[in-house]
């Protein structure tokens, strides 16, 4: 997969994609519309950014490009791709205990803290792109 040019943009099959980890300078879009939510991204090759209706979803250090991010009742799951390892937080359920699959192998179980943020790492370098599913218990 490659980078979305684009910054944010909708999938056919009802998911997101955002996010450009090349880009030397940060870039940003707002206000865009995807299944009568609003989103905001930031994006550059220091950090990668997503807000939902003003509340934090998706953050990475360094900066990522994520495809097919889609939210459910169950978790979070997407592919991401960067050109080095990447801490990874996204909005999730206060207190809620979490399964994390990165590659398809389990990394355990986590809790969101109380702010309702789970952290993870992935292995990006030389990985290409890494599917990552945080699925609720």
């Amino acid at each position: 997969m490659a980078v979305v040019e684009e910054l944010l943009r909708s999938e056919s099959n009802g998911n997101i994609s955002f996010g450009n980890h090349e880009l030397a300078a940060k870039a940003k879009l707002e206000d865009y519309e995807h299944e009568g939510d609003l989103y905001k991204v930031k994006t550059y090759n220091a950090i990668t950014k997503l807000e939902k209706n003003g509340l934090f979803l998706y953050e990475s250090v360094p900066g990522t490009s994520v495809h097919d991010f889609r939210e459910s009742e169950n978790g979070i799951s997407f592919v991401v791709e960067g050109k080095q390892d990447a801490q990874i937080t996204v909005g999730a359920e206060d207190g809620v205990e979490y399964e994390i699959v990165v590659a398809d192998e389990s990394a355990g179980t986590m809790k969101a803290n109380l702010s309702g943020k789970l952290t993870i790492s992935v292995e990006l370098e030389g990985a290409g792109e890494v599917t990552v599913e945080i699925i609720k218990k």
